[in-house]
């Protein structure tokens, strides 16, 4: 109405802009005043919605993955062996390069996580929880249609998730020699070596 109050913009377009201001900027330009600039909110009704910054960033966190998540699910229930799956499922694992904005976020998220309460811990957990149970679906169904030898799908999953962490963090802070095009190349390798069925 004309002379009122200006209405505070949904949630979901502030998470957005806080992604977009990390990949844009960078976290260190993310503060509660240059985001309140850019939604046209104050910091006080920011932080009235947030509590902390920590919840913000956990909150654009579970955004984005929510969004990746449905990416996931198309890409994973879509006509394709399980092998081109489970390509896809790394391609989209692996950040696209130095500063990739998820992956930035994820950093801080993890950084800030020695001191977070049980339930930031909870919602963590939750987050990387939906990773595992897909892959572990994926890896069990290509070991049923021989596509893969018979391994244990919890394990794997556990321990491909891990080298797939370590070489996405290489990738996200720029370490050299260490480039998205090798990173996929080695877990290519890998799976070739660990995983596919002799044929």
């Amino acid at each position: 109405m004309a002379g009122g109050r200006r209405q505070a913009p949904p949630r979901e377009d502030v998470l957005a802009a806080a992604m977009e201001m990390i990949a844009e900027r960078g976290l260190e330009k993310l503060t509660m005043a240059a985001l309140g600039r850019e939604v046209g909110m104050s910091s006080g009704h920011l932080l009235y919605y947030f509590r902390t910054k920590d919840e913000l960033l956990l909150r654009t966190l579970e955004w984005s993955e929510g969004r990746l998540g449905a990416e996931r699910g198309r890409l994973l229930t879509r006509s394709a062996t399980a092998r081109e799956r489970l390509d896809a499922y790394v391609d989209l694992y692996v950040p696209d390069g130095h500063r990739d904005p998820h992956w930035t976020l994820w950093l801080e998220v993890w950084n800030r996580s020695q001191n977070a309460d049980e339930t930031a811990r909870d919602r963590q957990a939750a987050i990387e929880g939906v990773w595992h149970r897909d892959l572990v679906a994926l890896l069990a169904e290509g070991i049923s249609r021989g596509e893969f030898r018979r391994v244990d799908p919890d394990r794997f999953a556990t321990r491909l998730r891990s080298l797939l962490d370590g070489f996405a963090i290489h990738v996200a802070i720029g370490l050299r020699g260490t480039d998205r095009a090798q990173v996929l190349q080695h877990v290519r390798e890998f799976l070739a070596d660990s995983l596919l069925a002799d044929t």
